[in-house]
């Protein structure tokens, strides 16, 4: 990414899920840095060391009433920098319930509805948008459906927002691969832990990416948080087949090595994979 960087003293950031792992960690950092922030999460802490402003970005009067509240605390926008986000176990041969709904609804409409009354304030001051993505956006896990289809849909949104308002504001999406946070619990809880499955990258790097796309002078389209990141996105890019295949044979190693064992929402994954070794 280029050197090139705007000073972040006095500029106004408004970040989701504001009291979460990534966003407290960037919130705190911009605040040492002489920014204004604000934050937005359906569960304060109180102690972030900024305002946070309870919101459930599920609800719609939620959002019209947070949003312009935080709008004014800032007295405008510079940096929006959607990062709520939520994960769970999900598998795409199951119909999909209310843990599909609620990811589709956090993830995916959540950001959309933050955006859209954040639109004016953004075009004013010809600021950027940063949506924290995922890995998973371009190179899909199994059974988690959910998370996959929602990281890639907020994909698809950042596209046609920004080319909707790429006159004026910069749109950057950050694909971060898993960091240590409890938005893992209930995958875990499942027995569908992504250990073994995907590589944990230091809380850190994940700032560090964000932080560089929100102060950018020019905006990135697309920004990997690790150089093994930027490896795996250009592969599953331009390669599906290769990230599929490797996806594939290292999803068989878990199930038959007994890593599934007991989980219900995985039983056929490993009873198909039995059946092969059985052939």
């Amino acid at each position: 990414m280029s050197r090139r960087v705007k000073n972040p003293t006095g500029m106004r950031v408004l970040i989701t899920g504001a009291s979460g792992t990534i966003g407290l960690a960037l919130g705190r950092r911009l605040v040492e840095q002489g920014a204004h922030v604000v934050g937005l999460d359906v569960a304060p802490r109180g102690d972030e060391g900024f305002e946070v402003i309870a919101c459930d970005l599920t609800d719609d009067d939620s959002v019209t009433t947070g949003v312009p509240r935080a709008l004014d605390l800032l007295g405008g926008l510079d940096g929006l920098v959607n990062n709520a986000g939520i994960g769970g176990p999900a598998p795409a041969e199951a119909a999909p319930g209310a843990e599909v709904r609620r990811q589709l609804e956090i993830n995916l409409l959540g950001t959309w509805r933050v955006s859209a009354a954040c639109v004016d304030a953004l075009v004013a001051s010809r600021g950027r948008v940063v949506m924290v993505s995922s890995r998973m956006a371009v190179m899909q896990l199994p059974l988690a459906a959910a998370y996959g289809a929602s990281k890639r849909a907020m994909v698809a949104y950042a596209d046609a927002l920004r080319l909707e308002l790429g006159t004026h504001v910069g749109v950057t999406c950050v694909y971060p691969s898993a960091t240590r946070s409890p938005i893992h619990d209930s995958t875990a809880a499942a027995g569908l832990s992504l250990e073994g499955m995907s590589t944990y990258e230091p809380l850190e790097g994940v700032v560090d990416a964000v932080e560089r796309s929100l102060l950018s002078v020019r905006a990135r389209r697309d920004v990997p948080t690790t150089r093994k990141g930027a490896v795996e996105f250009f592969v599953a890019r331009h390669l599906p087949r290769v990230t599929d295949r490797i996806v594939l044979r290292t999803l068989a190693d878990r199930a038959r090595s007994g890593a599934f064992d007991g989980a219900a929402l995985a039983e056929g994954v490993v009873a198909r994979h039995a059946e092969e070794v059985s052939r």
